[in-house]
């Protein structure tokens, strides 16, 4: 017999198929609004999104090439909400500073420079050429 505590599962897990889908759907829904509410970085890049999404459906360029260039404005959302995620968790632990707390924000702040060099990039390679 193995003496590792046997882990009990979230509570809130319980739904199964299609109404478990159709939770998840909601569940995001309301994720994207408390971000788009509560974090002015993710709305500034929903902004740039509206604009830079258009732009590459109208840039004359391959599809592979488009899909590159909407996928890095994408990828830009995803990793601010993953790191809006973390900001929260963080914050929600403890409000007084703490080394470890700001080398998890820094590094989830960098992500997001690091996916924003990114469309810089994918850009400037796919317009130039």
């Amino acid at each position: 017999m193995s003496s590792e505590p046997i882990a009990e599962e979230s509570p809130f897990k319980g739904e199964t198929g299609l109404r478990r889908i159709w939770n998840a759907f909601g569940y995001s829904l309301s994720g994207l609004r408390a971000a788009y509410i509560n974090e002015d970085a993710f709305r500034q890049e929903c902004w740039l999104a509206a604009v830079l999404i258009p732009v590459a459906l109208a840039v004359p360029v391959s599809g592979a090439a488009r899909a590159m260039m909407i996928g890095s404005v994408l990828l830009v959302l995803i990793v601010e909400l993953l790191n809006s995620a973390i900001e929260a968790a963080i914050d929600r632990i403890s409000l007084d500073r703490h080394r470890l707390s700001k080398r998890a924000k820094d590094i989830g702040s960098a992500a997001v420079l690091i996916a924003l060099f990114n469309v810089l990039g994918t850009w400037s390679l796919v317009l130039i050429s």
